[in-house]
């Protein structure tokens, strides 16, 4: 058979629209990964770096936390912020737009109170984009049998998609949320999505998730805390 640029163009734009990957989500193989939901990214007017569509999804994903602690899922909390004299952080970052302010954490970051963390949850603090660089998030997610990683937070096409990245050179089944994930220009969220839903992750809604770990009919019923 000869392929066609038409065929090829045609099923590549299908996958990144339509692609779903054939990942079973079972409750006691997966966890939980909370992005960067923290007081810089959701604490409204609080930094420059403030992602209001972060703020906005907030109570579905307070919705899926539940959800995952109802079902014994694992919960694991990231942190973006300043360790180890930032002698651990991509140095590349102080030349890119993205750090083109002079605003500073007055203290070490922290988990926005408004997502309710447990003191039981792991709080992993990260040096960079990834939850997996230069972090212990490998030797947690193996040490407690998991080998399913459902990636949700902010931002959708910083950290969280370069935590769903990682996690998928690294063996890991990914699902990626697509409503419990947000960026600070809403327009870039669904392209990102697509690259993740063709070739990295099973891209789900904070309702589908659910209902897979709670082993629901599909859409038999709302994670959604608002």
């Amino acid at each position: 058979m000869a392929y066609s640029e038409e065929w090829v163009t045609a099923r590549a734009r299908d996958a990144y629209a339509h692609g779903r990957a054939s990942i079973d989500v079972r409750p006691e193989r997966s966890a939980l990964l909370v992005i960067d939901m923290q007081d810089e990214f959701v604490r409204p007017g609080w930094s420059p770096y403030w992602v209001p569509a972060a703020t906005r999804m907030a109570p579905r994903l307070r919705g899926l936390v539940e959800a995952c602690r109802n079902a014994s899922v694992p919960v694991i909390w990231t942190i973006f912020d300043d360790t180890h004299l930032g002698l651990d952080r991509p140095h590349a970052l102080r030349h890119l737009p993205h750090a083109d302010t002079d605003w500073r954490r007055p203290g070490p970051a922290e988990v926005w109170d408004e997502m309710g963390r447990r003191p039981d949850e792991v709080v992993i603090r990260k040096p960079s984009y990834g939850a997996f660089y230069d972090t212990p998030l490998d030797t947690i997610c193996r040490n407690l049998g998991r080998d399913t990683v459902v990636v949700t937070g902010t931002l959708t096409n910083y950290c969280c998609g370069t935590t769903a990245r990682q996690a998928y050179e690294r063996g890991y089944k990914v699902v990626f949320g697509a409503d419990v994930t947000a960026t600070d220009d809403e327009s870039r969220q669904e392209p990102e999505l697509a690259v993740l839903r063709k070739g990295f992750a099973l891209v789900l809604t904070a309702e589908e998730i659910a209902d897979r770990l709670n082993g629901r009919p599909r859409g038999s019923g709302p994670a959604d805390g608002s």
